[in-house]
């Protein structure tokens, strides 16, 4: 079975209702990012950082994956399929795929500020004064700008073996996760799904452009890969 490595971005949840901070409404409108994402802002401003993501986790709550998501489940039928995704929400999860790597954490879990592998699940809001069981404080588990990417090595890994890489809803402009195309094996056929795509055959000659919304894309996926 071959192996079909798909690497999302926040486009694949916009369909969800789930907004993008490139947009000119999105996430991040109102906020300096680094004010909210970095760990400068949450030492300055903890309050408003933890507001913020709880913003963030009540939105995801109320919504659902999409047909995106599920087509991307139905693949599993024929390929061996590993997902990598920039995003943070849990929808590729809901839709039923089984093998999820978060680059950059996950919205529905929290950990200790003081040993990152204390890590809890998390479906309400985050407070000061919730603690780790060391009785330090909790904090969003993402990965914040400034802060490592601890699975970025076994992403590149994962990548390297790629028979098919599949891209979706990605500006490919944020690093190190946009990267990640430059480790798949020169031969191997790579789908770029995006509305507006930052990458053009120019850059890879095996590269398939399907500038559709990641609903329709993956539709058009399957017709290309033939299932």
């Amino acid at each position: 079975m071959k192996k079909l490595v798909i690497l999302t971005g926040a486009g694949i949840s916009a369909e969800s209702g789930i907004k993008t901070f490139r947009d000119a409404d999105g996430l991040w409108e109102g906020h300096d990012i680094m004010q909210v994402a970095s760990p400068e802002g949450f030492a300055k401003n903890p309050q408003l950082v933890l507001d913020f993501y709880n913003q963030r986790r009540k939105q995801l709550l109320k919504v659902n994956p999409n047909k995106a998501h599920f087509n991307l489940v139905d693949l599993e039928k024929y390929f061996d399929v590993e997902i990598i995704t920039q995003n943070v929400d849990d929808l590729h999860e809901r839709a039923g795929s089984k093998n999820v790597m978060h680059l950059h954490g996950e919205l529905l879990k929290v950990r200790s500020i003081i040993d990152e592998t204390d890590v809890l699940e998390w479906k309400k809001d985050l407070f000061l004064g919730d603690l780790c069981f060391k009785k330090s404080q909790l904090r969003p588990h993402i990965v914040w700008f400034g802060e490592m990417v601890p699975l970025l090595e076994k992403a590149i890994e994962i990548t390297k073996k790629a028979d098919i890489l599949v891209i979706i809803g990605t500006s490919m402009q944020v690093y190190p996760a946009a990267s990640l195309i430059n480790y798949v094996k020169q031969e191997i056929p790579i789908y770029f799904i995006d509305l507006n795509p930052s990458i053009s055959n120019n850059n890879f000659t095996n590269l398939k452009i399907i500038k559709n919304p990641a609903t329709l894309g993956t539709e058009k996926l399957k017709e290309l890969l033939n299932i």
